[in-house]
C-alpha cells in the first residue's frame, strides 16, 4: 500500500494536470477531492456552465482582469460534489493554489478534514481560517 506522502504527491500531480484544462490565462488552478483513496470530485477554475469560457478581459489600458463570474477550482469541485451522492465528510482536498478566504469557508462547511496545496496565494487569509477551524493544512 502506498504511503500518505506518495498518495499526496500523486493526487497533487493529478490536480496539476487537471489545472491545464482551465481557460484562464493568468492562473490555472486544479482541485481534487479524495476520500478513502477514491477521487470523489474534481474542478478547475473557469466560468459557470453556459457562459463564454474566457476567464479574463482587457480593460482600456490593456490590463488583464479576471471576470467576476469566474469560479475557483475548489468551488467547482465542491459544487459538483454537492450534486452527487458522495459525501465530503472526512475527505482531503488537493489544490494547486492555496484556498482564498471564500473557498476556505466552503471547505469548512463541506466537512473536509485535510487541505494539501502546492503554491501560496498572495494573501494567507484562507489558510488562517482553515487552521482556525482545526483543518489540517499542508503545503506540498
Amino acid at each position: 500500500m502506498a504511503s500518505l506522502e506518495q498518495l499526496d504527491s500523486t493526487y497533487m500531480n493529478m490536480a496539476t494536470e487537471l489545472a491545464q484544462l482551465s481557460y484562464a490565462e493568468k492562473r490555472k488552478v486544479g482541485c481534487l477531492v479524495v476520500k478513502d483513496t477514491q477521487i470523489i470530485s474534481e474542478g478547475y477554475n473557469g466560468t459557470p456552465r453556459g457562459f463564454d469560457n474566457k476567464c479574463e478581459y482587457l480593460d482600456c489600458v490593456d490590463q488583464l482582469w479576471t471576470k467576476k463570474e469566474v469560479l475557483h477550482a475548489e468551488s467547482n469541485a465542491l459544487t459538483k460534489l454537492a450534486r452527487s451522492t458522495n459525501s465530503s465528510q472526512g475527505a482531503t482536498l488537493y489544490v494547486t493554489c492555496c484556498p482564498c478566504f471564500d473557498c476556505a469557508k466552503l471547505i469548512i462547511q463541506s466537512g473536509i478534514e485535510r487541505v494539501i496545496y502546492k503554491e501560496s496565494y498572495t494573501k494567507g487569509e484562507g489558510l488562517t481560517l482553515l487552521q482556525q477551524a482545526s483543518i489540517e493544512v499542508n503545503q506540498l
